[in-house]
Order: structure tokens, then C-alpha cells, then sequence
């Protein structure tokens, strides 16, 4: 045992809940001094083959001295990590620093560390080896290790394939029958890709086993009416369910007809997910009955947890950690329940008694009440579901682990999304924008007015604006929408009709006033109305035939607005006969306002083949021409993101991240708690990315400020810098053209009169820079959202008026002329009444660069570029600050796989 074991702390971060391969979950942790009796108890079960595999040998137990040495490290030069599941260890991973290779003192980290893990026999296959490769590689990264070496024997296919599988560059050697393999841990590309997939296939298998269970057993069945236990039962049954309904009630011989059980544990056949409707003091046991019995997941009805205020909270956090100590997902608590609406599951386990038909999209939200209600808007649409989730408090499942699902689901092609908050932006943001590539994603954010808070949240603010959060569903192409009318809307359209190909749009109608509204509507959401045709009121079916077939058949028309709303009461058959004919064979989408219809109407639905309430082609119809016009709109914005790839990742050449990450890490050593970055390091932090800072001299006195001048040969500025003053719309704490010392000492007299407290002021002195129009570049990181740049014109207005765009980094080659495009006072900087056409090239490739810089470096809490001039034919940096503060778990989750501890929501803040 080293002297040093234990002396350190293991960070917080290094332990968490994961899943595995098979959808189930483990937990992970640093080993401890006490796990003495489960390393034994675990060493026991793993057989002979295996112990041989890791030790090389014949080591059928493990002595006092070999378990001490595995229980005691010291969390530095020696890691070690277990996997536990049902309070047993199921397996160990450890890494030991080679000192022969580090550099520095004794204590100093090892650059090099050899790596070997040892899982239990019937444990092997679910990935684990995986898991524990990766959380060793995050916490060697942490610690200064750079590369792992670990030696295998050749037989160890499975081991073998564990290290080939993990997407690191590896070298391998064979000596005296070993065989030796070595890779740098640093985080490649190929090896963030293979966890994030290995992420997605686990994270889908876990809700595959809630929407197709062959058995289902409904806890807390009651015989009496109007419960809830009750009703679960009867939604059930009565929802045609393919598997087998078990009820539980300790109390009753039967429910429902259905015999009943006195626990989980003794029905006789296997039951794969639970729905729990008992009391919230008692859904704990219910838990341990559920794992005992082999259950994959539990749908938690019952309510009295983190809607009831701090004990609530308490109560579902423990139930999480308890459910996913067993292995066991859960949805809710307080949740409505889940729908599969697939005829060969047909299932019904909430407590809707509205089961919706078959249809193609995917419906995600977390309040129960919403939630009946959003399946009754479905049924009165036509639209059809093709699986629903009322995740209630969202203590586990969330979001992030549907969308997972739906991404390969054959059965979803559309994918709703009520959010009441965002659990982990970040994570949402990089599997939003896969899945976006696919199907789209339409979603609705309550409160991004009010920034409100749903009861029942334990909320975490984010430190960015609501825009950034919006800047993030644009990047990841999710249709944003304000109302839950206009998320159906846009669903009907986009889950029944093509993408459109481009703004142009085609109107086709039998009132003229209705025409105009359509065509008014249409500018105003960016549309480009290039055909308008008014049929007259008494319009026939082969009229709109006619004028349908010339604007889909015309290239200037990417889309079709049909409105047909006739002067007397009639059925309108021969003119849904037409719409519906037309938009099952065009390659165009064609919308309509039919008779004031609203969603699908029969009339215009088209058959499917595979069962849904309308198939592809059928026409959707709105009650006001201007939702018609809005939701096709919303549409393409969709599809033009589809058709602009925002290309790859843009890396700005000339950059030193090398010498940046050891400016910061000294800065850190010397101010453990974070500081303010001085003058020269801020210049050398921007330099290593090739952003040049104009040249500013602090003065203290006026003869100080008058050799500034005369050094910099005068044609000089005097300015306060200090935060309070550098904001100021009046920019009286600047005195420009300085040119002698009899102006320099004017300006030194007059700006100490007008600013108070001038000894705090922060005066430089700089040359005056090339007129411009004045930028501001920012970045900030925020320990949820991660990092987030911004730009706009510099200025009060730009704060008032809040005119910043904003991306998430890292940016596509494309991010940096749309941000400086997409501001409303874009034409500044393109020759507005008569003014100076900037040259934004240099503009854009200070966006990437800024951008960069707090991608790489999380330790960078803010940095703003508060003052740049941006001229015909110059960039010029005149006024920046940064600040930098200790990380403890620098972004990690991008690297390594863990589920939250308890799903914290954020809002804007």
C-alpha cells in the first residue's frame, strides 16, 4: 500500500448512476477503504477464466494484503472505480501512474498509466468495460495522465475488442506472449463519436422497454370506482393491450376481473414495466418488490414528491437513487402515464381515458392536466399519435432519453415537445440536432416571457439570455413555436404534406378578401408571394383543379395555399375531392383553409397503408388563412436549415491552445478563487488566438499620461476603463485627439471633474485607432448551458433594445456571417445611409476566434471585447476584458457517459 493512499479526496463528479448497454442502470464510484467485504464477496464470483485473464495466472482468492492495496488509493497516481448494482460489486477498474515517466517531482501526476479492468462473468456483455474505460480515461485526463497502457492476453478477445471499440489511436506490441497496448487518452473525435453512439443505443433501449412490455402489472389496483388504480386498469384492458395486465392489491381477490396479487414478487409470470399508483410514502417498497421481481422499468402515477414542496424533493430523490441503484428507469413521478398507440402493443398505461389514434408523431410533456388535454386537441385534429409521455416531475426519464428513442423509431416521423424547463441544454442541443437531420422537432417552452417555474422543479438559472436559448433551438433545427395551437398546426402540415423547396408561395382561393389577409400574412413571416389567384365565389372543383395543377407545375411556386370557404352552406365534396387527389400526388406542400376546418378533416384525409388516422399526401386545413400561412412559414425556415448545412466545425488557424491552457492553469494556481485578468495576460490569453489587442497604457498621474502620449508619438485617447464608466451612452469618460501636452493635461483636469471618484477610474492612454463602427464580441460559460458567444453594434441601444445574436460554440463555417447578419443593426455594417461598407470578413473571423478560445478554455467565465472598430478595411480591438474561475468538473459530460444525479431543470435567467 503506497504512503500516500487516501490522502487525497476523490472530486464529487466522479461518481454517478450510468446505463448500461440493455437500458438498465449501475452506479459508479471511486473505490473506498471500506469495500474490503465487497471486493471479496465480488472476487468470489468471477470465475477462474477471468482471474486469469486479468492477473495472468492461477489467483483463486485475494489476500488481506492484495485487497488492501485494491481498497486504498489515493484518487491521484491511483484510481480505481467500482460498479454497483443491487448493492453488490459487479466490477473494478483501476489505473496506476508509471512514474518513470512523469516529469517534475515524485508527487507530480504521471504522464503515463497502465489501465486494466475485471467484471463479473454474468455482468459481461452489457458494457461495462466500456463505462469504466471511459470514466478512468475523464479522471486521468483530470489528473495529468495522457496515456493509458495496458497489457492483455491474447486470448482476451473481449477485452481486446474493449480497447479497439473506444475510438483512441492505438499502438499495440507483443512480448512473451503479452500483448501490449498504449493510446493517448486525449478525446478524439472518433472517440467522442463512439460514446455518443454507444449513449444513444443504451438511452433507446431503456425506453423501448417501456413502450413495447409483453407484461404489464398495474400496483395499487383498486376495486373502487373513480380511483386511480382503477382506472389504469380499465384504460388497459379497454385499450385493447396485447401483453398480459397483472393488478396488485393486497386487500382483493380480484379487480376488474382480473385475479389479483398481494405483491409484484408473486405473480407467477414475468413483468417487464409497473405502473405505481400507491401512496407516495409507500412506492419505495414498491420499488424493492419491483427489482426483486425482475421489473424493467416503473411508471410512477402516485403523486406527494417534489410537487409538495422541500420534503417532496427529498422523498424523489431518494426514490431515484434507489430505483437506479436496482437497475430500474423510472417516468414521473406525478406523471400521467405513457401511451403506444402500435396494434401490436396497443397500449394504454395512463390515465387518459382518450387513447388517440394511430398516427406519425411522437408527443412528449410533463404536466398530467396539459396532457389530457393535448390528447383531446390530437383526437379533435385527427392528427394521431404514434407514442405519447406524461413525464410529470421528470425525476429520471426526460426528454433527452425520447428523443433518443424517436430517432429510430420507423413509427415517428414527427416529434412534439411541450417543455416546461431543459433538464441538460447541452445534451439536448447535440441530440436535437441529430435527430433534427432526420424528423423534425417542434417544441414549445413555457415561460420564456415570464420565465416561470412549474411547481414540483428544483431549478437551476442558467446565466444566459432567454435568446441564447433560442439561438440553440435554432442551431439544432427544432421548429420553436409560441402557442400549443401553432405546435399542432405545424405538425399537421409537416406530418401529412412535403418540405417545401423555398419561400415562394402560391395563393388559390374563392374570396378575394381572404386572399389578400393570406397574402399580407405571408410577407410578414418571410414568405414571397410569387402567384395569387382569386377563383370568384362560385368557384367548381375543376376551377381549383386547374388553378392548383398551374401553381404546382409553375417553378416560381414552392408551396400552395388553398382557400375555399363558399358563400352558401354547402358540403364542399367536389372541391376536397380535388385539394385531396392534388396533395397526395404533389411533390409541393399544398395547405388549405377548407371550410374553416380545423386539423385533418375527413373530406381531405388520404388512406394509410400502415394504419394511421390520415396517410402521407392528405391535406391539412386551418381555421384562419393566417394560421396556414404561419405554420408553413414555420415549415420552411425548417426546411432551409435542412438545405444550408451549416458545414463543419470552423477551427480559425494560428491558434496556441497549448500556451492559453498553461496561461490559464498559472492564473488559476496563483488566484484559487479566480481574478480579474491584467493587462498583459489579457493580452497574451487573446494573442494565443490571434486577436490582437490595441496597445493601452495605464496612467496613474497626469505626467504618466503625458509620457504615454509622447511615447506613443501623441494623436493619442484618454480613457477611463473601469466597468461603471466604460458603458456610459454620454462616453464622457473619453477625451479623443490628444495631440501635446497642454490637451493631455486639459483632458486629464476635465475628466477628472466629470467623473466621480477619478482615483478608481482605470485611465489609459491609446493611439487613436481607424474610424469604424463600434462591435462588441463576447463569450461566456455558463456550468449548465456550457459556452456561448454573442455579437453586436457596441452601445447602450444594443443593451436596451437587447440586439445581440448569439451562437453556441463550436461554430460551423457558416455561424459567424449570420450572427453578424441576423442583428437589426445589420446595416450598419453594410453602408447604411451612405456610411463606410465594412469589410466583415475580419469581423466574422474575430466571431470564430473569440468563439474558440471558450470552447477550449472553460475556465474562461467571461471575456468581452466591449469596444471594436470595424472599418473598411481594418478590425481593430480597443477595449477587452476576461475574467477566469476554478472549474471542478470542466464539461466532462462530454466525454464520458453519466446520468444526472437528480434531473435539475434550468430556465433563462
Amino acid at each position: 500500500m503506497s504512503a500516500n493512499a487516501d490522502e487525497h479526496v476523490a472530486p464529487r463528479h466522479w461518481e454517478s448512476d450510468v446505463l448500461l448497454r440493455d437500458g438498465s442502470t449501475a452506479h459508479i464510484r471511486p473505490i473506498r477503504s471500506g469495500d474490503a467485504e465487497l471486493l471479496v464477496e465480488f472476487y468470489g464470483r468471477v470465475s477462474d477464466q477471468s482471474k486469469y485473464d486479468r492477473f495472468f495466472s492461477p489467483m483463486p482468492h485475494l489476500s488481506e494484503r492484495d485487497v488492501a492495496r485494491f481498497t486504498h488509493v489515493d484518487h491521484v497516481h491511483r484510481v480505481a472505480f467500482v460498479v454497483m448494482l443491487s448493492g453488490r460489486m459487479i466490477a473494478l477498474g483501476s489505473y496506476e501512474g508509471q512514474p518513470g515517466d512523469a516529469a517534475g517531482p515524485e508527487s507530480a501526476p504521471a504522464a503515463q498509466a497502465e489501465v486494466a479492468f475485471l467484471v463479473e462473468d454474468a455482468q459481461q456483455g452489457r458494457g461495462i468495460g466500456q463505462i469504466l474505460l471511459e470514466h478512468l480515461a475523464q479522471a486521468g485526463r483530470e489528473r495529468g495522465v495522457e496515456r493509458f497502457v495496458a497489457e492483455v492476453l491474447p486470448d482476451n478477445h473481449r477485452m481486446i475488442q474493449t480497447f479497439r471499440d473506444a475510438g483512441y489511436r492505438l499502438v499495440s506490441g507483443f512480448e512473451d506472449g503479452v500483448i501490449t497496448l498504449e493510446f493517448p487518452i486525449e478525446p478524439t473525435d472518433t472517440a467522442i463519436g463512439v460514446m455518443a453512439g454507444r449513449e444513444h443505443r443504451a438511452e433507446a433501449a431503456s425506453i423501448e422497454r417501456f413502450f413495447n412490455p409483453r407484461s404489464v402489472a398495474v400496483i395499487g389496483a383498486s376495486r373502487r370506482q373513480d380511483t386511480v388504480g382503477r382506472a389504469l386498469v380499465r384504460n388497459l384492458v379497454l385499450g385493447d393491450y396485447t401483453g398480459r395486465v397483472y393488478v396488485v392489491n393486497p386487500t382483493a381477490n380480484s379487480v376488474s376481473g382480473l385475479p389479483a396479487y398481494s405483491t409484484v414478487g408473486d405473480i407467477p409470470g414475468d413483468v417487464d414495466v409497473a405502473i405505481v399508483a400507491v401512496p407516495a410514502e409507500s412506492v419505495q417498497d414498491v420499488v424493492l418488490d419491483c427489482a426483486a421481481k425482475g421489473v424493467h422499468g416503473l411508471v410512477i402515477i402516485s403523486s406527494g414528491f417534489a410537487e409538495t414542496g422541500q420534503e417532496g424533493r427529498h422523498r424523489q430523490r431518494r426514490l431515484v437513487g434507489l430505483s437506479r441503484s436496482y437497475g430500474l428507469r423510472v417516468i414521473g413521478p406525478n406523471a400521467l402515464g405513457i401511451i403506444n398507440t402500435d396494434p401490436a402493443v396497443s397500449l394504454n398505461a395512463s390515465l387518459s381515458s382518450q387513447k388517440p389514434a394511430r398516427g406519425r408523431a411522437a408527443f412528449f410533456c410533463q404536466s398530467g392536466a396539459l396532457g389530457t388535454a393535448i390528447l383531446e386537441k390530437v383526437n379533435n385534429r385527427g392528427l394521431g399519435l404514434s407514442t405519447f409521455v406524461s413525464a410529470g416531475n421528470r425525476a429520471d426519464v426526460s426528454g433527452n432519453d425520447l428523443l433518443q428513442y424517436w430517432e429510430e423509431d420507423a413509427s415517428t416521423e414527427v416529434v412534439l415537445l411541450y417543455l416546461e424547463s431543459i433538464g441538460n441544454p447541452r445534451k439536448f442541443s447535440r441530440i436535437a440536432r441529430r435527430v433534427s437531420l432526420r424528423k423534425p422537432i417542434i417544441a414549445m417552452r413555457s415561460g420564456r416571457t415570464t420565465q416561470g417555474v412549474p411547481r414540483g422543479r428544483a431549478v437551476h438559472k442558467v446565466g444566459v439570455p432567454p435568446q441564447a436559448v433560442d439561438a440553440m433551438f435554432r442551431q439544432a433545427g427544432v421548429i420553436q413555436v409560441d402557442t400549443l395551437d401553432e405546435m399542432f398546426d405545424v405538425a399537421q402540415l409537416v406530418a401529412h404534406q412535403p418540405l417545401p423547396r423555398g419561400r415562394k408561395v402560391a395563393i388559390v382561393g374563392n374570396s378575394d378578401a381572404l386572399g389578400l389577409l393570406a397574402a399580407d400574412a405571408a410577407v410578414s413571416v418571410g414568405l414571397v408571394v410569387s402567384r395569387s389567384v382569386n377563383l370568384g365565389a362560385d368557384a367548381s372543383g375543376p376551377d381549383f383543379e386547374d388553378a392548383i395543377d398551374a401553381a404546382i407545375d409553375d417553378p416560381e411556386v414552392d408551396a400552395v395555399v388553398a382557400v375555399y370557404i363558399p358563400p352558401i352552406d354547402v358540403s364542399g365534396v367536389e372541391v376536397a375531392d380535388v385539394l385531396a387527389a392534388v396533395g397526395e400526388q404533389s411533390d409541393k406542400p399544398l395547405v388549405s383553409s377548407f371550410l374553416g376546418a380545423e386539423g385533418v378533416p375527413e373530406l381531405l384525409r388520404v388512406p394509410d397503408v400502415a394504419g394511421a388516422t390520415a396517410g402521407r399526401g392528405s391535406v391539412p386545413s386551418y381555421p384562419a388563412v393566417e394560421g396556414a400561412v404561419r405554420a408553413l412559414a414555420r415549415v420552411v425556415e425548417y426546411a432551409v436549415w435542412l438545405r444550408t448545412p451549416n458545414g463543419p466545425t470552423l477551427v480559425p488557424p494560428r491558434v496556441d491552445q497549448v500556451a492559453a491552457k498553461a496561461l490559464v492553469h498559472r492564473l488559476l494556481v496563483e488566484h484559487p478563487d479566480g481574478t480579474e485578468l491584467a493587462a498583459a495576460d489579457l493580452t497574451a490569453l487573446l494573442a494565443a488566438y490571434g486577436v490582437p489587442l490595441w496597445e493601452a497604457r495605464p496612467v496613474v498621474t497626469l505626467q504618466e499620461a503625458t509620457k504615454a502620449g509622447r511615447d506613443l508619438g501623441w494623436g493619442v485617447v484618454l480613457k477611463a476603463t473601469t466597468h461603471r464608466l466604460r458603458e456610459r451612452p454620454d462616453l464622457a469618460h473619453v477625451w479623443r485627439n490628444i495631440d501635446r501636452p497642454a490637451e493631455m493635461k486639459d483632458a486629464w483636469e476635465s475628466l477628472g471633474h466629470l467623473i466621480d471618484d477619478a482615483d478608481t477610474a482605470g485611465f489609459v492612454v491609446q493611439r487613436n485607432a481607424p474610424p469604424g463602427v463600434p462591435i462588441s464580441i463576447r463569450s461566456t460559460e455558463d456550468a449548465l448551458f456550457g459556452p456561448v458567444v454573442s455579437f453586436g453594434i457596441s452601445g447602450p441601444l444594443t443593451e436596451l433594445l437587447e440586439d445581440r445574436s448569439y451562437r453556441i460554440p463550436p461554430l460551423g463555417e457558416r455561424d459567424p456571417a449570420a450572427m453578424t447578419r441576423e442583428i437589426k443593426a445589420a446595416p450598419m455594417l453594410f453602408g447604411y445611409r451612405g456610411s463606410e461598407v465594412v469589410d466583415v470578413e475580419p469581423v466574422e473571423d474575430l466571431i470564430s476566434r473569440v468563439a474558440q478560445l471558450q470552447n477550449d478554455l472553460p475556465q474562461v467565465a467571461e471575456l468581452e471585447l466591449s469596444l471594436v472598430l470595424a472599418g473598411a478595411d481594418h478590425c481593430t480591438v480597443l477595449t477587452a476584458a476576461a475574467r477566469v474561475d476554478p472549474v471542478a468538473d470542466p464539461r466532462s459530460d462530454w466525454f464520458v457517459r453519466r446520468l444526472p444525479a437528480a434531473v435539475e431543470d434550468t430556465i433563462p435567467n
